[in-house]
């Protein structure tokens, strides 16, 4: 086994680049559905909350919400890819600086840890949101059930992509 030469990039294991994909894929089947309620299609929410899934406050939520997740999702890919390692050279005045590990493997983590917490007290949590008698039931329950059951891996991936991440660019 060859040691790399002091400042060179170590890439990314091929696991480790699928996994960040994949959590960007994650996320797109719950944008797909929110997009779907903010233009104005019926997901199935029923009594108050199918009157408060109405309206423009809404449509710029749903928008908001649907646009943060997925960028943050597309961050993960910061994990594998050199932009993840080294500011990008068009950044002005930062442009090639070195990124410190330490700063990334923080925001990361802090960001799994969130994602999974926030799963976790969305599903588990008695009386919780999911137990709303407006919620979408029968078949519209299982399609929105579908489109966010891949958000429950969403944390575990970037968990295992920040100890990945952590361990390579140690080795630098």
């Amino acid at each position: 086994m060859t040691l790399p030469l002091p400042n060179a990039r170590i890439a990314a294991p091929r696991w480790a680049v699928g996994a960040a994909w994949a959590t960007v894929l994650c996320t797109v089947p719950s944008c797909v559905w929110r997009l779907s309620l903010a233009c104005g299609v019926d997901v199935g929410f029923t009594g108050r909350l199918g009157s408060l899934y109405k309206g423009t406050s809404i449509t710029v939520y749903v928008l908001l919400l649907s646009v943060t997740s997925q960028a943050a999702a597309c961050l993960t890919l910061a994990l594998v890819k050199p932009w993840g390692e080294r500011v990008p050279r068009w950044v002005p005045r930062l442009g090639g600086r070195r990124i410190p590990p330490l700063v990334v493997v923080i925001a990361a983590a802090m960001g799994a840890i969130a994602v999974m917490a926030l799963c976790a007290a969305i599903t588990l949590a008695p009386n919780g949101p999911l137990d709303n008698p407006d919620f979408p039931h029968g078949s519209a329950g299982v399609i929105m059930d579908l489109c966010y059951a891949p958000l429950l891996a969403w944390g575990p991936l970037v968990a295992a992509l920040t100890i990945a991440y952590a361990r390579r660019r140690r080795a630098e």
